[in-house]
């Protein structure tokens, strides 16, 4: 689990089947003191989670296929959690 800043939202054209209605968010995981930490990650969210928001994303990758309801999906990252 990381603790990031979501920074945006991404469009794809096109998807895998499993990431059909799902939003995806640009993350920008960070340290403890706020600064970035590392590149930014794409994640999905069922939160709502908005443009700002601090987040905790997982990369459990099994978790997220079940999420998703796919066990082929390319997806790995999930917001978990909004931070207040």
């Amino acid at each position: 689990m990381l603790r990031g800043i979501v920074e945006g939202t991404a469009t794809a054209t096109v998807r895998h089947p499993s990431m059909k209605g799902w939003k995806l968010l640009i993350v920008q995981p960070v340290d403890m003191n706020g600064k970035p930490d590392g590149d930014p990650l794409l994640a999905i969210d069922k939160l709502g989670a908005g443009h700002g928001s601090e987040v905790v994303i997982s990369n459990d990758g099994k978790s997220t296929r079940e999420m998703v309801g796919d066990n082929t999906s390319p997806m790995r990252w999930a917001v978990i959690g909004l931070i207040d």
